[in-house]
């Protein structure tokens, strides 16, 4: 029950993410897919009939892989949003803890294989 209303969460983040363009929308659908996966099979089985993020969760789920559209989206908003908050603060400090805070992510990014499914991109 828990995985089930962390899951459906997960989905409601992701239907924002898709709307606002500050907020991702697959790393959500991955969350919620890995959720459903655990606890509704029926869900689980949802995502991944979905025709636009069915072949991207799956191509995650059986290859650890992501579409290149996806991984330049994601790596773009990421130094977007970096250079934005920097030049926001004044503070060299916190500048600096921003750009350390964000280097993980980004780094797992830039190292993630890209599909070779075409119809995931």
């Amino acid at each position: 029950m828990f995985f089930k209303i962390v899951g459906m969460f997960f989905v409601g983040l992701a239907v924002l993410g898709a709307v606002l363009p500050i907020l991702p929308t697959t790393p959500f659908l991955l969350v919620a897919a890995a959720c459903f996966a655990k606890s509704s099979p029926r869900l689980h089985q949802k995502l991944l009939d979905n025709k636009v993020f069915g072949p991207m969760i799956r191509d995650w789920q059986h290859n650890r892989t992501i579409p290149l559209k996806a991984k330049c989206i994601a790596l773009i908003s990421i130094v977007l949003s970096v250079t934005w908050t920097c030049f926001m603060l004044n503070n060299i400090y916190i500048q600096c803890t921003v750009v350390l805070l964000v280097l993980g992510p980004f780094i797992f990014l830039l190292r993630l294989p890209l599909s070779k499914n075409k119809t995931s991109e």
